[in-house]
């Protein structure tokens, strides 16, 4: 026989520990500080309910997103994971002009998806680097009034609390002439607007958000020292400016912004790093291994709270990208659609130890079509003249990024990358008849042809989203069933022990 105060205490434990096996089951247990960007410029995109579930299971809790689309809004209704939603650049210049468009923004893909979907949107993110310098100033003038707009729109749909505005810029907005980061400062042209903005974040208490490269700056510069791109400074020099040392240029970069704000006045401003990431296909130095360098190096800051040299607290960041997108532009380079930290199926490209204590998981519940691939005749000749505009053909309508220089495919014989193109183009118009045809020069074949580091890719079912979408949704009303049999079983048990 057991004290009452006995029998309700083993009560609570045990609500305690089936709640966390309940939250645990769910991929509910999220990582402090660490969100990813959320893309979807891609032909075959990973169904949105598997997204959900693969950013839940990697312990993701926040999640940044390019613009409302309905079906990604929806599946992230009551997800647990944090929003912030972006307004794509070409919005600006009506939300600029009209407050009555901010608020009809905002109750369409705001406000319906906090009530009707219970979505968790923290913040609206106006702009993607509007400021950029090759945009030639396109969207200065419509920048600022749109946030104004989007602001007050927010606060009549009774949201002004619950949701806060940010804009996401791109490093460019600040330098340092001198190349330390003490002299850091907003560009000259823009000077004037960034202090109208950041003084409107401050008041409102809002976050700035920068988006940080290391990996471009490398790919920028034919002289910058490799080891400086990472968090593990090897045998780089260290960069001296006054009491602090720079042994990173994430930490020299992001100071670099701090001392901007200091200098303007407004150093208590909460930043937040928007994108921050390493592509791994597409160019010499984006590389699996460099990626997985870069990444873990930035997530075993998040697991140790590190900050930088000029600011102890570290912020939020987000990781870019959570998955590959193969139809996004490559104007800036082939890396750029190859920045996730999972391949285009939710596949893991890399092990990595989560700030959790967790390795990366991949995506479950993903639906592929038939294993087959689209490859060069074994009798088609590589001097058959309708090869060149096939392989054109291929490649202009399909992601044929990895067999440029230095990437992944780079190293296949002719007939491989013939073969290689027809497939991506066979994949991306998933496998329809005739889509393998290329003047009778090609076959298709049950023989996985990827070679090496070369996958040869077979693409997701879009078909059968839904029926993933039901699977989860069926499982996880068994486990929640499960558990809770469990439970009352067990308060059973106690209540007949208690007599």
């Amino acid at each position: 026989m057991g004290s009452i105060h006995h029998q309700l205490t083993m009560f609570w434990l045990i609500i305690f520990y089936m709640l966390v096996l309940h939250t645990h089951n769910k991929g509910g247990l999220f990582v402090e500080g660490i969100g990813c960007n959320w893309g979807t410029r891609a032909t075959h995109p990973l169904p949105p309910d598997v997204t959900v579930r693969l950013m839940k299971d990697n312990g993701f809790g926040k999640v940044k997103l390019f613009e409302a689309e309905p079906w990604v809004m929806q599946a992230l209704g009551r997800s647990g994971l944090e929003v912030m939603l972006g307004i794509p650049n070409e919005f600006l210049a009506p939300l600029a002009a009209s407050v009555q468009a901010a608020e009809n923004w905002v109750m369409q893909n705001v406000s319906n998806y906090i009530s009707k979907h219970g979505v968790d949107i923290r913040y609206v993110a106006v702009g993607n680097e509007p400021f950029l310098k090759s945009y030639k100033g396109m969207f200065q003038n419509a920048t600022f009034p749109a946030m104004q707009n989007i602001q007050a729109a927010l606060i009549k749909a009774g949201l002004g609390r619950q949701v806060k505005v940010t804009v996401p810029l791109n490093a460019d907005v600040y330098e340092s002439l001198t190349g330390l980061p003490s002299n850091g400062d907003f560009r000259a042209d823009i000077h004037d607007l960034m202090m109208s903005i950041v003084r409107f974040l401050q008041e409102s208490n809002y976050p700035i958000t920068i988006n940080i490269y290391p990996f471009l700056s490398l790919n920028a510069d034919p002289n910058f020292p490799k080891e400086y791109a990472f968090f593990t400074p090897g045998s780089s020099s260290p960069i001296v400016d006054g009491a602090f040392t720079y042994t990173n240029v994430f930490d020299a970069n992001y100071d670099t912004l701090i001392a901007a704000l200091e200098k303007n006045g407004f150093g208590s401003m909460e930043v937040i790093v928007g994108e921050i990431g390493w592509p791994t296909d597409g160019d010499k130095d984006a590389t699996v291994e460099n990626a997985r360098r870069f990444n873990q190096g930035l997530l075993d800051r998040v697991s140790k709270n590190k900050g930088t040299p000029r600011k102890s607290t570290p912020p939020d960041i987000y990781i870019f990208g959570l998955i590959d997108e193969d139809a996004k532009s490559i104007q800036p380079g082939n890396f750029e659609r190859h920045w996730g930290m999972f391949y285009y199926d939710g596949t893991v490209k890399y092990d990595i130890l989560m700030p959790d204590g967790q390795i990366l998981v991949p995506a479950k519940g993903v639906r592929y079509l038939e294993r087959q691939w689209c490859v060069l005749s074994p009798t088609a000749s590589i001097a058959d003249p309708a090869i060149t505009d096939s392989v054109n053909y291929a490649c202009q309508y399909s992601d044929c990024t990895s067999l440029g220089y230095g990437s992944t495919c780079n190293m296949l014989d002719v007939r491989s990358n013939i073969s290689y193109a027809f497939n991506q183009y066979f994949q991306s118009q998933n496998q329809q008849k005739g889509s393998c045809g290329f003047s009778n020069l090609s076959v298709i074949t049950k023989t996985d042809p990827s070679e090496g580091t070369c996958r040869f890719e077979v693409m997701i079912d879009i078909g059968k989203h839904d029926l993933t979408a039901n699977v989860s949704s069926h499982a996880d009303k068994f486990n929640q069933g499960a558990i809770w049999r469990t439970l009352a079983t067990v308060v059973f048990g106690l209540l007949l022990w208690s007599r």
